[in-house]
């Protein structure tokens, strides 16, 4: 055993700790801090109509917010992977803990200056502004998720991940709704300039990242150092199956993002409903929320619960969204996103026993909504594309479980490196900005059509690539989440 570092197993415990012990209250802070990065992320959705009028751009400017603030996230995540090759991995020498105060501080600075950038109506100003609170975002990431997977034992650590993650769901189901009602209603004055109505907002989530960070000095938080075992190189990069997940979390998050980013000007369309974008951004909820209805049938399905009660209760959850729907959005909106619910849960039982035909199924699945939403008009093509949400909602954890399996003491870097492929987060939007602008919204779904088919690739073949012997399924039958991962 390594006192301070990591077992002989590979696990990170804190001086003195049994690698049995679980931090509730830790994990419970944590868990707030993914509801609020989630909550804040899905921001971006709003912004992108919202700009797109005030500053008159076209669709490939207006996708410019997607791709300053993902493309923070390669780079922070490079500059990270640079000095971990050189140096060590900065996290083990710093811990944890200090790395979510960094994360936090940095993404709190970034959030005050559209306040400054609001007063002198510049659109590059909140770029900058953006890309700032996405390298805080990366550094959050970095620090944040494999914190996640040590407070506890290590059976549960995949439960613990995609319970976090569940929550940052949440943040990212009730984000639109609250960012839509503030931007376009609350702080939208008449005759007002439209990027006025981001700066009382932004302003006042930054200071509330700046009080996350200022309880974070001082709440008694495990920090986790490990400068005992320090891993310099680049070996990560020898692994076929670990270089094909990078393209892999690339077209994932590139896809995911394309998809949210685009569905309110998508419904805007009057084919498709004609809606305002005040209405239009509520139905973002029933994109991200599918995320979280997954993740939550994640979290029960790798517990420690008997297998007739986690069963029981993964069945369960999607009859209790429905009913939650039906009682907060209407009878016509329930019946509509019952069937991809259905959909849903057929498949989950289908590929829940292996990561990798999970990701080629849901894929599949995926490939087909989006056809028929390119193809199709009316509700029928509305709710294929706001179903995308539910099969989206394992695709990260899984890759990331395939990419990093059989890495050994290489998986940190390995985290970092694929990390920093959320680029395609950054430049997938914009290409589909240009396609949209030459041949329509609707037809520009065409983009993501693309990420989805290498997933399904990477989950049929590319996560055994380079492997010796017989390749087999990472983690416990029903595997849906890895030790990192998570948006």
């Amino acid at each position: 055993m390594a006192i301070g570092g990591i077992t002989p197993g590979g696990s990170v415990r804190a001086s003195g700790e049994s690698g049995e012990r679980t931090y509730r209250l830790p994990f419970t802070i944590m868990t707030v801090l993914f509801f609020m990065w989630g909550f804040m992320t899905v921001w971006n959705d709003i912004l992108i109509p919202r700009f797109k009028e005030a500053f008159t751009l076209n669709f490939f400017q207006a996708m410019l917010i997607q791709f300053a603030f993902f493309g923070a996230y390669t780079i922070g995540s490079m500059i990270y992977y640079f000095i971990s090759m050189v140096w060590g991995d900065p996290i083990n020498r710093i811990g944890y803990k200090t790395g979510v105060i960094i994360g936090l501080l940095v993404a709190a600075s970034g959030f005050m200056l559209f306040y400054p950038a609001a007063i002198l109506v510049s659109y590059p100003f909140f770029l900058i502004a953006l890309f700032i609170v996405g390298l805080g975002f990366a550094m959050l990431q970095i620090a944040a998720n494999p914190y996640i997977t040590i407070l506890g034992p290590e059976r549960t650590a995949s439960s613990r991940l995609n319970l976090s993650q569940a929550f940052n769901s949440f943040g990212t189901t009730i984000g639109p709704i609250i960012a839509g009602w503030l931007i376009f209603k609350v702080f939208s004055s008449p005759g007002s300039q439209g990027a006025q109505s981001v700066k009382i907002p932004y302003l006042c989530v930054g200071g509330v990242f700046l009080i996350l960070a200022v309880c974070f000095i001082f709440a008694h938080l495990p920090n986790f150092t490990n400068t005992e075992h320090i891993t310099r190189g680049a070996g990560a990069l020898k692994h076929p199956h670990t270089v094909l997940g990078m393209l892999a979390i690339f077209m994932y998050v590139g896809g995911e993002v394309t998809v949210g980013s685009n569905i309110i000007n998508y419904l805007h369309l009057p084919k498709l409903g004609g809606l305002s974008h005040e209405a239009a951004s509520g139905f973002l909820s029933f994109y991200w929320g599918g995320l979280m209805i997954g993740r939550f049938m994640g979290a029960f399905a790798l517990s420690d619960m008997r297998k007739w009660l986690r069963n029981t209760i993964v069945a369960l959850l999607p009859v209790v969204a429905f009913v939650t729907i039906w009682l907060l959005a209407g009878r016509t909106d329930a019946m509509h996103y019952g069937v991809m619910l259905l959909v849903m849960l057929a498949a989950f039982f289908l590929g829940a026993s292996s990561p990798q035909r999970m990701l080629a199924l849901f894929s599949f699945i995926i490939l087909g909504l989006l056809l028929t939403g390119i193809l199709s008009s009316g509700a029928v093509a509305v709710w294929a594309i706001l179903g995308i949400g539910l099969f989206d909602s394992v695709m990260w954890s899984n890759i990331f479980s395939l990419a990093i399996d059989g890495l050994g003491a290489l998986k940190s870097q390995g985290s970092s490196l694929l990390v920093m492929a959320i680029l395609g987060g950054a430049l997938l939007p914009p290409l589909q900005g240009i396609v949209a602008d030459y041949k329509g919204i609707q037809f520009s779904f065409v983009v993501p059509m693309l990420s989805y088919v290498y997933i399904a690739f990477y989950g049929i073949y590319g996560y055994r690539a380079g492997k010796t012997g017989t390749a087999t399924a990472v983690g416990n039958p029903g595997d849906l989440s890895a030790p990192v991962g998570g948006l």
